[in-house]
């Protein structure tokens, strides 16, 4: 056995790539468990290939899991990566610009011929032709192994090659000393009913595993450190399962039910999946038969007692525009997620942007404004799907909840919270009549509470409570159709009145960074990480410059003009092409600098460090 020698790092960054039936982000994910039971910090970026059915061995059908971790502060996925598992020429081909200069290529040397690179449309071999020389290159005969390993087991051809991605798995766990315990009882688990196949991943696995220890191409093997965190229970969360926790703890909360309406749309369908495993808490899953449908379910729901949530991404998001206007007039409850993609129209469905925001400020006819809400990292997607529930119902408003794809697939490290130190979540029905009309007791749905100016939520069948509801502009009060100018304008005004009131619910803006910056970076969603990266960066730097995050969209925090009035310079980085910047040029004034960025990509730190760097000299 050869003797290997053991190097310490505060950081690594992984990518597994390959084609979509190679099992990339299988194992990714078992790389992630087994990274989180090491107690490192994490963050990881899938890609998935937006083709359905791609053609083996083509750029078209590549996927990819990256995943950042260390015994540092992780915010993101990674700027560079060391070390790319790549399965195939195409993957190689479509992730060599991530991969530092330095940096490790593990390929699957067996899928390195010619029928391959005509697919991956090069032109020689990569292996043969001096551009990898750059980088330190391993070629594993991944395929070969796979299936001499595997030669005396009850497994057709295409079975084996399929498992290779264990191999990849057991070698990748061996050579950065994560532990194993946690594969094998995934596998033990997954194929409980298959025990050939069982056996089959057990033995790649230990195989990949017992390669990294014996061959003599590695000399050396890595230990990330444990990273300090704050005491608590932890676990591994995706944005899509911290999204349906959050809704979860909203209906234990404040004890309601919970019908969740949605169709089919990637990337927001795994929602719908994630809360179907909930119906033992008051959670009602619904999937219609399209996207308006799923509003319409949601929306009457809301009119039922319980609250109604939907979720898709921004073509249904456009779908559902009219039944959002709907319930902005009837003054329901109701919760729309937004899970943003690459756009228009169906655009990049598997890549992540941020191109909705202007479409969830404005995207309805008439003046019909709702709140935003925007969650920055997976975990706090927890906390802003269950944040977006409590003002519906306290402010008797939709409330849109935007996410995006790198959000929704990415997972980290989730301190799991003490419901208890949750925001109070008090609903209120009404139980009795609340006017006087001509001597008679009479219920008015339409009469607000003097601080929220929320309208009453009156339960169906409740004696003495009935009332309509409709598109048709309502009279104050009294619920009923009117079509007078001046009351028109008022309810058209009192509306926008009471989401501007949700000012009330938004805490004072943190400021990271240097207190006494001259730039401020400001940002939304999920450019956080990479913000707050770049910035400690250009501190450490000697650069003075401070971010903030804007988790409020509409309305505005109350005191963001006063803060942005304490820099000089403001710097905007967006996955879009410059939509917040203009919303705070138009109500600020101020002359902001936009960043853009719309590649299906998040932002590396390492680019907004660049452009700090230049604005500042």
């Amino acid at each position: 056995m050869a003797v290997k020698s053991v190097e310490t790092l505060p950081e690594a960054t992984v990518l597994f790539a390959g084609d979509s039936g190679d099992g990339m982000q299988v194992t990714g994910t078992q790389f992630t468990l087994a990274t989180a039971y090491a107690m490192n910090d994490l963050a990881t970026l899938p890609d998935f290939p937006a083709e359905i059915r791609a053609p083996v061995g083509t750029t078209y059908g590549v996927s990819g899991f990256q995943l950042h971790f260390g015994s540092i502060d992780i915010r993101t996925p990674g700027d560079e990566v060391d070390l790319l598992i790549a399965m195939n020429p195409a993957a190689l081909k479509v992730n060599l610009d991530r991969v530092r200069i330095g940096g490790t290529i593990l390929v699957n040397s067996n899928t390195f011929e010619p029928k391959n690179f005509k697919l991956a449309n090069m032109k020689s071999n990569p292996l043969e032709d001096g551009s990898l020389d750059k980088y330190r290159v391993i070629q594993v005969e991944i395929t070969r192994l796979t299936r001499e390993t595997l030669k005396d087991f009850n497994l057709n051809q295409k079975e084996i090659d399929r498992s290779k991605n264990m191999f990849a798995l057991g070698l990748s766990l061996w050579l950065y000393s994560r532990p194993v315990e946690p594969a094998r009882k995934w596998i033990v688990a997954k194929f409980a009913k298959t025990p050939d196949i069982r056996d089959a991943n057990l033995e790649l696995l230990k195989k990949g595993y017992h390669f990294g220890e014996t061959t003599e191409q590695f000399v050396t093997r890595y230990e990330v450190a444990p990273a300090k965190q704050p005491p608590g229970r932890y676990r591994a969360i995706m944005g899509v399962q911290a999204l349906a926790m959050g809704i979860v703890a909203a209906a234990n909360k404040g004890g309601i039910q919970i019908l969740y309406g949605s169709y089919p749309i990637t990337p927001a369908s795994d929602i719908l999946h994630s809360l179907s495993q909930y119906k033992n808490h008051g959670i009602v899953t619904i999937q219609a038969e399209d996207e308006i449908a799923a509003i319409g379910t949601a929306i009457g729901a809301s009119f039922g007692g319980s609250l109604g949530i939907t979720g898709t991404s921004g073509p249904g998001v456009a779908l559902k525009g009219e039944a959002m206007g709907l319930a902005h007039m009837i003054e329901l409850p109701l919760v729309i997620i937004n899970v943003q993609r690459g756009g228009p129209s169906t655009g990049l469905p598997t890549k992540t942007e941020q191109s909705d925001l202007l479409q969830a400020l404005y995207g309805r006819n008439g003046d019909a404004p709702i709140p935003v809400i925007a969650a920055s990292t997976p975990s706090d997607c927890f906390i802003v799907a269950y944040e977006a529930c409590r003002l519906a119902v306290k402010y008797m408003t939709p409330v849109i909840l935007l996410s995006d794809g790198y959000l929704a697939n990415g997972s980290e490290p989730w301190l799991i919270p003490n419901p208890d130190d949750l925001a109070p979540f008090d609903i209120q029905y009404a139980e009795k009549t609340n006017k006087v009309v001509d001597g008679e007791n009479v219920f008015w749905p339409y009469l607000r509470d003097e601080t929220t100016l929320a309208r009453p939520w009156a339960r169906p069948g409740t004696p003495g409570l009935e009332h309509r509801v409709g598109g048709l502009e309502k009279q104050e009060g009294s619920g009923n159709v009117n079509y007078e100018a001046d009351n028109h304008e008022y309810m058209i005004k009192i509306r926008a009145e009471k989401i501007q009131r949700i000012q009330a619910d938004i805490p004072p803006i943190e400021i990271y960074g240097d207190p006494d910056a001259d730039l401020l970076v400001i940002g939304w969603g999920s450019t956080r990480g990479a913000i707050e990266a770049a910035v400690s960066r250009s501190n450490l730097a000697g650069k003075k410059v401070a971010a903030i995050h804007l988790r409020f969209l509409n309305p505005l925090p109350a005191d963001l003009g006063k803060v942005l009035s304490q820099y000089s310079q403001h710097l905007v980085p967006e996955l879009n092409n410059g939509q917040l910047v203009k919303v705070l040029r138009d109500q600020f004034l101020l002359p902001m600098v936009a960043m853009n960025k719309i590649q299906g990509r998040p932002f590396g730190p390492a680019e907004i460090a660049e452009k700090i760097a230049e604005m500042i000299g």
